[in-house]
């Protein structure tokens, strides 16, 4: 009875460590999208030549925290709070226009990104299959996706927008159960802020794909 006792102890601080992991990395994710928020609404007037500006600083933040997180328990969290008021300054330019040509689109976006992750998002924590392939092809499939958006600047590739965005959320959708599974797996609370930049991140570019999709379909 003592090594049962024992046993159901573990298992429960496991649960319990898995659990606070995911408040705090879904809270954090919940702060950041807040913050993106203020900094779309703050830059809704910035001219888009400063878009690139924002971009860069955001991701600078996004470097600093993988090396902030061994060091500093507080910085991790204020340097993605600060990723995500720079995104928001990033894409503000373009979502003043579509609030201002087709507000409708980011309604559809909005809803179609909260249902996308709810619904991936669960099929990844709650699965017993390891991801890890999943994740890997994923990121690889993300590069060839990013070099097709390089060369869409050069050549018009009919039909190339949708396909864009299509296939970038099929790849996202890898992403996103791979994430919540490493949330569902992690027992390290110092993990949080990374966690939650990855599955912010995901979120963010799932709605932007979403928003190119319901943009273009007017």
């Amino acid at each position: 009875m003592t090594n049962l006792y024992s046993f159901d102890s573990g298992g429960s601080l496991v649960r319990d460590r898995t659990r606070t992991l995911f408040g705090q990395t879904m809270g954090l994710v919940a702060a950041t999208a807040a913050l993106f928020a203020l900094g779309s609404y703050l830059g809704r007037n910035l001219a888009y030549q400063l878009g690139l500006l924002w971009f860069i600083a955001a991701f600078a933040c996004l470097i600093a925290m993988r090396f902030a997180v061994r060091h500093s328990e507080t910085a991790p969290t204020v340097l993605l709070f600060g990723f995500g008021v720079l995104m928001g300054l990033a894409v503000a330019p373009m979502l003043s226009y579509y609030a201002a040509t087709n507000p409708q689109a980011l309604w559809q976006a909005g809803g179609a990104t909260a249902l996308f992750l709810a619904g991936f998002g669960s099929i990844g924590y709650a699965t017993r299959r390891d991801l890890s392939m999943v994740g890997r092809v994923s990121f690889f499939a993300l590069f060839a996706l990013i070099i097709f958006a390089i060369v869409m600047i050069f050549i018009h590739i009919p039909g190339g927008s949708l396909l864009f965005s299509v296939v970038g959320l099929v790849i996202f959708a890898g992403l996103t159960m791979f994430d919540f599974q490493r949330l569902r797996r992690s027992q390290n609370l110092d993990s949080a802020p990374l966690l939650a930049a990855s599955i912010f991140l995901g979120a963010l570019n799932i709605f932007l794909f979403f928003l190119r999709i319901f943009g273009d379909s007017r």
